[in-house]
């Protein structure tokens, strides 16, 4: 089985990566290994010190999908700028952002509203089965993500029976306007980021922090800051604490804690937006 040795200042946490909540299609075996679906892929992968050993995708595609191209030192070594990121760095190093497929990305954070992960994850899990297509790995079938005319050929019925509640007309309005799916991810990637976000936001379901799951996950946009109900409580504990911390969070202070992460921790913000909520518990 093919293997890759990571160099001693590649900094990588295949567990951490995959566990903290970024991804939606990833499961860990009791053994240690993680099996995904990732486009028309399915991949296993596991971590053994500095050997990643894997099947399922060439090299090229596993330090692609992984980051490992990124400098993940320099990248925390600049946002290193206070205590308390400082202590979640520690926690979570090695930590990476994965590089998502931009449509399911899309679509996972529609099914991500008023949802824990759990939830997103079988909301995700369904569509592909409904939707998706059938790939045999390791005498085992797994579902690929279907594009976006798969999604509107089943039409409203047929997304009912995937259980997204009122997420399901969101879902499916998006793939009549995705109509094009590569020309779509062109046009969010040239875009700059306020642009970008402005355009993600004319598809059905997708707010403020959905759009900015989407260009972080997807798009490597790092300075797209997504604010949950978590990433709130810690920016007003820890650096805004004139927010409201018992009021529903509004555009205006959405808009406060994005600014002040985008000039407090520069361009890489996204980055630490990951490692904070990697490290809200404990």
């Amino acid at each position: 089985m093919p293997t890759i040795t990571l160099h001693q200042d590649q900094l990588f946490n295949l567990d951490t990566t995959l566990s903290c909540g970024q991804v939606f299609r990833w499961d860990r075996t009791t053994d240690g290994w993680w099996y995904g679906v990732v486009g028309n892929r399915v991949m296993k992968i596991r971590q053994d010190a500095d050997r990643l050993t894997y099947a399922g995708a060439p090299a090229s595609f596993i330090r692609h999908y992984f980051s490992l191209d990124c400098d993940l030192g320099a990248i925390l070594a600049s946002v290193d700028t206070d205590p308390f990121i400082h202590a979640c760095i520690r926690k979570s190093r090695g930590l990476r952002l994965v590089r998502q497929p931009p449509w399911e990305c899309a679509v996972s954070y529609i099914c991500s509203t008023n949802s824990n992960i759990p939830t997103i994850r079988r909301r995700i899990a369904s569509i592909a089965k409904r939707c998706g297509s059938a790939v045999e790995f390791e005498g085992k079938f797994y579902h690929t993500f279907p594009e976006p005319s798969a999604i509107s050929c089943v039409g409203h019925d047929g997304l009912k029976e995937c259980r997204l509640g009122y997420r399901g007309p969101y879902v499916f309005g998006s793939s009549g306007l995705v109509t094009d799916e590569k020309a779509w991810e062109k046009l969010i990637c040239r875009l700059p980021y306020e642009d970008a976000r402005r355009e993600l936001m004319k598809l059905h379901g997708v707010g403020p922090k959905a759009a900015d799951c989407i260009l972080l996950f997807a798009f490597q946009k790092y300075e797209a800051f997504p604010v949950d109900v978590w990433i709130r409580r810690i920016m007003q504990e820890q650096y805004l604490p004139e927010l409201s911390p018992d009021t529903p969070l509004t555009n205006r202070e959405y808009d406060t804690i994005r600014r002040f992460a985008r000039e407090h921790w520069g361009e890489y913000c996204g980055w630490v937006q990951e490692y904070l909520y990697a490290g809200r518990v404990g």
